[in-house]
């Protein structure tokens, strides 16, 4: 296979990640149904999946298959026995005490890419024509903060965070239109922390998800 080959077939598997919509895991089709939809073979299929790995766009278990993000930190039985002890509401209350400071590192590391990646995360979260996929570019944003903290162990913490979110409050039915409003809190909270985040101001980016959070909270306690 040549490289034009391999890249092609790169291009088309980060095209499938950035619209389609997976399962609450993050779980990507099985090998065979995802090489036959992308119209590539599954010996190049693997290497770009090896190349999106080592990216840190997907991992793997071995068993189970591939899945979006990085691997979390705990293995999936501490991270079962913690869903099982835990709640949404401790869930946030988790990430108001952990994410601000995260954002406050990433104000002070943040390359511009990365900056770039988060307003392009919140743009396709403004446009994405369903409460799934909206979920998806939240998370992404999210990580990307994580990303930029330059920290991999705050990054490592961040992942089993979500982990745990993920499994505690995903699935959940919305008795909301089918897609966020033009006017959800989230679209002008998330700016604020970017442009924190941009400016180089960490006091005012660990605010602004701070304030950003504690709405989500809010809005939790009042439909829960």
């Amino acid at each position: 296979m040549d490289e034009k080959t391999d890249f092609s077939a790169l291009a088309k598997l980060k095209g499938f990640l950035a619209t389609a919509v997976l399962p609450d895991d993050g779980r990507l089709p099985p090998e065979r149904e995802l090489a036959e939809s992308l119209e590539i073979g599954r010996a190049v299929l693997r290497k770009a999946l090896a190349t999106l790995q080592a990216e840190g766009v997907v991992w793997r278990h071995v068993g189970k298959g591939t899945f979006t993000g990085d691997r979390p930190i705990d293995t999936v039985a501490d991270i079962n026995s913690m869903v099982q002890r835990t709640n949404p509401l401790e869930v946030m209350g988790a990430r108001i005490a952990f994410e601000p400071e995260v954002t406050r590192c990433a104000a002070l590391n943040a390359t511009a890419a990365q900056i770039a990646e988060m307003r392009s995360c919140m743009q396709k979260a403004q446009q994405a024509p369903t409460w799934r996929l909206y979920e998806q570019w939240d998370n992404k944003l999210h990580r990307t903060i994580g990303e930029a903290s330059q920290n991999s162990l705050l990054l490592g913490l961040l992942d089993t965070l979500n982990a745990v979110r993920r499994a505690v409050t995903w699935g959940r039915l919305r008795d909301t239109p089918l897609r966020p409003p033009a006017d959800h809190h989230s679209f002008v909270e998330h700016a604020r922390i970017v442009q924190a985040v941009a400016d180089r101001d960490p006091a005012a980016a660990a605010e602004a998800m701070r304030k950003h959070l504690r709405s989500v909270e809010s809005r939790m306690r009042d439909t829960g």
